[in-house]
């Protein structure tokens, strides 16, 4: 570390010095808004998003009016949440003239659709709000504007070239938006034009100063959820987020965290990007995706449980079927070799779940995956993953022009649809467009090595202070440790199936210092894993809370 920095960062322990550098954090000012989140001086004022002033504006023209609105909010872990801010932001003001709307995944699709807007134009809605979605849906918004239905658009992926003909689109990625964050995901954006409406007129609505600050339990799961960078304000909202939803009296929530056995209290990232945005996501790759935002807004005892227990079951039921899917996908992909791309599917399988397929296939190969399936649709249905070599957008661009019959998505993430006749063709088509788009070297496998500790490192008072720097996720990675030349004092498995490895060493002063690896075996290494062996750890510190008995202890990334 440069003499400069250590100077600035004085104040803090060489270990929490280690932790900042490594994170690009190198001054005391830095450091202190980093490790100190604070909601006065770090949740920026909405009104520097383009536009916000006037989707307010809009907004409350049709509540001073009494217009019927309807949230029109995506299916997946963003914009659920996001839509139950809203619902809970006119619920709070007395307004009842408004409704949510969650578009069903295989039926409807991605985004705005026509028939749904035909349909609310004929009930007499006059504002659409979007929620994680629209900044796309160029006709659809038109045909609502031309129906006489004005369409606030909240959103944050990508702007394309043509933007629709909204009354107002709220997006920090869009051209002549100044706001410090654009990285802001679709329930954060969501959140900042309640804070903006509040802003304007909560005293009016004897809503009392602040209150939007229990709204954050919502914004910080979608932020949690929709893996945005966990820095700059996402880093905020995510923080008071977990804060808030450790209190959250949300019925469905609480319930939901009995259904999994999560302490409410001690909620972590982990609990919400793992246990809580499965099942909320299992409802639109399953069944009905309102019935996830049902169980997130519902005030019901009685509806809160019997929706915590239907995604809870959904879920086992999504493992179930990805497990046997993926286990069909790898016997073919074996059989038939792997490619530079791998292009498999099965008009069996449901295309809500062939995203995870896809990048189980990726983490499995190492390449490319495309991955189609059919429900009751005259079309084929993909997703793909990339494995950081290529750009998933520009390589299904580079294939002959008419072949898909739609495409969308990001540079490692999509989708697209074909027709049955041309499916037998996408492998050809996509291998051959791979030779001809650009390609970068993937990122090594391997995570970033925070530093070299001993097991006599392995304290409460290192846990602490790597805490200190949480939420982790996308852009503040979970600090990885080497411990090197350390002897295992015993092997064992866990687990219903046996299926989680558990090693136990031992330190200076005799104590056991458990390491797990969850989904891990001791033949899966290269090196001998068995007691009195003498390996090399990668591995991160946590506290197990498990059976309420506090733990300090490993968790295995490799073994080398």
């Amino acid at each position: 570390m440069p003499e400069n920095v250590a100077l600035e960062l004085k104040q803090y322990s060489d270990f929490t010095k280690i932790l900042l550098f490594n994170r690009g954090i190198t001054t005391g000012a830095a450091a202190e808004k980093f490790l100190n989140p604070d909601y006065e001086r770090d949740i920026y004022d909405p009104f520097l998003i383009l536009n916000m002033e006037r989707a307010v504006e809009r907004i409350i023209r049709a509540v001073d009016a009494d217009e019927k609105i309807v949230v029109y909010g995506d299916y997946d872990c963003d914009g659920i949440p996001g839509s139950v801010v809203l619902h809970d932001f006119f619920k709070k003001i007395g307004y009842k003239n408004f409704s949510n709307y969650i578009p069903h995944r295989h039926i409807e699709g991605y985004g705005l659709n026509n028939p749904a807007i035909e349909s609310f134009a004929k009930d007499g809605v006059k504002l659409i709000i979007t929620v994680d979605l629209a900044i796309a849906n160029v006709d659809e918004v038109a045909l609502a504007e031309s129906l006489g239905i004005n369409v606030i658009i909240t959103d944050h992926h990508l702007p394309q070239e043509v933007l629709p003909p909204a009354y107002a689109i709220v997006n920090s990625k869009q051209a002549g938006d100044t706001y410090p964050d654009n990285m802001l995901c679709g329930g954060g954006v969501a959140w900042k034009l309640v804070q903006a409406l509040l802003k304007t007129r909560g005293k009016e609505w004897g809503v009392p100063e602040g209150w939007e600050k229990w709204l954050l339990d919502m914004a910080g799961l979608s932020t949690i959820a929709d893996m945005v960078p966990l820095v700059n304000e996402n880093r905020v909202i995510a923080h008071y987020g977990l804060k808030v939803m450790r209190k959250s009296p949300r019925p469905g929530f609480q319930k939901l965290l009995r259904k999994m056995r999560v302490e409410q209290t001690t909620l972590t990232e982990d609990d919400v990007a793992f246990m809580i945005a499965p099942r909320i996501n299992a409802a639109s790759r399953m069944d009905i995706p309102i019935e996830a935002f049902s169980l997130l807004s519902t005030s019901d005892e009685t509806v809160a449980d019997e929706l915590s227990d239907h995604l809870h079951n959904l879920n086992d039921t999504r493992k179930g079927l990805v497990a046997g899917m993926m286990k069909e996908a790898k016997k073919r992909v074996e059989e038939r070799g792997v490619k530079d791309i791998i292009v498999i599917g099965n008009p069996n399988w449901k295309p809500g779940v062939i995203g995870l397929i896809a990048g189980k296939l990726v983490e499995e190969y190492g390449r490319p995956a495309f991955v189609w399936g059919r429900e009751d649709s005259e079309h084929i249905k993909g997703s793909c993953r990339s494995d950081g070599t290529v750009n998933l957008v520009e390589l299904m661009a580079a294939v002959e022009e008419g072949f898909f019959l739609n495409i969308g998505g990001h540079e490692f993430s999509g989708g697209f649809s074909v027709t049955h006749e041309k499916i037998h063709f996408l492998e050809e088509e996509l291998l051959k467009a791979h030779k001809k788009v650009k390609k970068v070297t993937a990122l090594p496998s391997g995570e970033m090595i925070d530093c070299v500790l001993t097991i006599d490192d392995v304290t409460e008072a290192n846990y602490k202070t790597i805490e200190k720097l949480s939420p982790y996720g996308v852009g503040n990675p979970k600090p990885a440790f080497l411990f090197n030349n350390v002897v295992i004092k015993e092997v064992s498995k866990f687990g219903k199936d046996k299926n989680h490895l558990k090693l136990i060493f031992e330190n200076s002063k005799g104590i056991k210092i458990p390491a797990i690896g969850f989904f891990m075996d001791a033949k899966d290494h290269k090196v001998p894993v068995e007691a009195g062996a003498t390996i090399n750890l990668i591995a991160t510190i946590e506290r197990s809370l498990f059976m309420r008995r506090p733990e300090i202890r490993l968790r295995i990334i490799d073994i080398v």
